[in-house]
């Protein structure tokens, strides 16, 4: 069997149900698949998904479209220009939330509210962000609504809500599922035959939600009490689980709906409106985040500035015209496009 390793771009959750379904009921083996998924606490978040695409270790790799977009920015040859090839979820499901604020997206959404966007932005150990929050170490955090807002509704934690979207900010779909060019080029087939079998294992899960947050939890539990696994920081809970995978299994499929929010359980995986990337794209020019070098993040337990934004560290405006958004994404190895 051809083998496959996906990198996630957090522990396992909700967000990455799907590749678990499609796994355990035999959808890559169907497709003559074998899959390994890695995820990041298991080197304490040291490799990111994107590096594992660039260096081999991983095949495809769970990141946001921001991360697709800064491979883009760089100059030719320095980085490889990884390609989105599908959507885990059809809307943003991520927010701000309040009980301070992600590097420069932020600083525009303080901005749009009437602030100066002056702040300092803490760095905790990755698997501790919620944690700060909860302890009153940070302001605020970005969280995704249907994981850890469940778990503050569950814990009886109020949130104060602010949506990007809600600021002026057109984001992206995050997380995307991206693959190295070589791999598109080299492999066409094979993307294909995989992202098909991983469709399968989101539409069962949109369907059958309760079902799907039982069976992520058993797998995740099986994989890291595995030869060469490494247990969770903290283990899953089935309660919260099925409440977040109720919760975000609307968000799996595209419909033909206007409302990308629609709970039904019947559609498309995977599937990117190239005019979402391109108004992403106009914005970041706008805001003057367009760039030649990506954000880069602090060490864990560092504070600094606007997180490294300050003058020099990102690198040369470029102009609006340097990236486009097909050369970023494609619906071409999805099921529909064949």
């Amino acid at each position: 069997m051809a083998p496959i390793t996906i990198a996630l771009d957090w522990t396992p959750n909700t967000n990455h149900t799907g590749f678990y379904v499609a796994r355990k009921k035999g959808f890559y083996k169907d497709a003559g698949i074998e899959v390994q998924i890695l995820s990041p606490h298991q080197d304490e978040y040291k490799t990111t998904p994107g590096s594992r695409l660039v260096d081999g270790s991983a095949t495809f790799a769970c990141v946001p479209s921001e991360s697709v977009i800064s491979y883009h920015t760089w100059p030719n040859g320095e980085k490889p220009k990884i390609v989105a090839v599908a959507a885990l979820l059809q809307s943003n499901q991520s927010a701000i939330v309040t009980l301070k604020y992600e590097s420069r997206i932020v600083q525009q959404m303080i901005r749009a509210d009437g602030g100066s966007g002056d702040y300092i932005e803490t760095t905790p150990p990755m698997l501790g962000i919620w944690s700060t929050l909860l302890s009153g170490s940070a302001d605020a955090t970005w969280v995704f609504l249907p994981w850890e807002g469940v778990a503050a509704q569950r814990a009886n934690v109020a949130l104060n809500t602010f949506k990007l979207e809600d600021y002026g900010i057109p984001y992206c779909y995050s997380p995307v599922l991206a693959a190295h060019p070589d791999t598109l080029a080299g492999q066409p087939d094979a993307v294909r035959s995989f992202l098909a079998a991983t469709a399968r294992g989101y539409e069962w899960a949109a369907a059958h939600p309760k079902e799907a947050a039982a069976l992520l939890c058993a797998e995740v539990a099986a994989d890291a009490a595995a030869p060469g696994g490494a247990p969770l920081p903290e283990g899953l809970d089935p309660a919260m689980v099925e409440q977040s995978q109720v919760a975000v299994a609307g968000a799996y499929l595209h419909t033909s709906s206007s409302s990308s929010s629609s709970s039904s359980s019947s559609g498309a995986w995977g599937v990117m409106d190239v005019s979402v990337w391109e108004k992403f794209l106009d914005w970041l020019s706008g805001a003057g985040l367009l760039t030649s070098k990506a954000q880069s993040r602090r060490q864990a337990a560092h504070s600094s500035s606007l997180d490294g934004m300050r003058s020099g560290e990102a690198g040369e405006a470029l102009p609006r015209g340097a990236v486009a958004a097909a050369d970023m994404a494609t619906n071409a190895f999805l099921p529909q496009a064949g």
